[in-house]
């Protein structure tokens, strides 16, 4: 019986060290990607902080830049608090919405549809309850679904 269980434990572990080395997180998978695909217009450079650009949002559209996401606790913002959602719908590729039109970050996400639907994967892995909606129509079980692992 003691076997059994010292099993059962060693087993947990090694199946739990197996799902964590294939976590995604922001730091080993959505860093690149947000460097590679998403800084130009989002990065510390010349991008502004969110309430900088929502002041000034068609200057700053004209200059081709988006509010800054080039840290994980600005890109959380965007995802999990305070604009909830945000990163989801603009990156979304559309399949599950009602409209079926993508998000307006979509196309930006690859240099065409496959590596497009292999980033889209990584962030919704990444933030684990992939929603649409808005902060105000969030439930709170929606809102613990979100993951955003550092």
């Amino acid at each position: 019986m003691r076997k059994v269980f010292v099993t059962a434990i060693v087993l947990g572990f090694l199946s739990a060290g197996a799902a964590q080395a294939e976590q995604v997180t922001y730091t080993k998978d959505i860093k690149s990607v947000m460097e590679k695909q998403c800084l130009a217009c989002h990065g510390s450079d010349s991008a502004p902080e969110y309430a900088a650009f929502k002041k000034e949002q068609a200057f700053w559209m004209k200059q081709g830049k988006g509010p800054r996401m080039d840290t994980y606790s600005h890109l959380v913002f965007y995802t999990a608090w305070q604009d909830t959602g945000a990163l989801m719908r603009r990156l979304d590729d559309g399949k599950t919405s009602g409209s079926g039109k993508p998000g307006n970050m979509y196309q930006n996400l690859g240099a065409d549809e496959a590596e497009r639907q292999k980033n889209l994967s990584l962030f919704k892995q990444w933030v684990g309850g992939w929603m649409l909606k808005r902060l105000p129509d969030i439930t709170k079980e929606e809102i613990a679904a979100i993951k955003v692992p550092y």
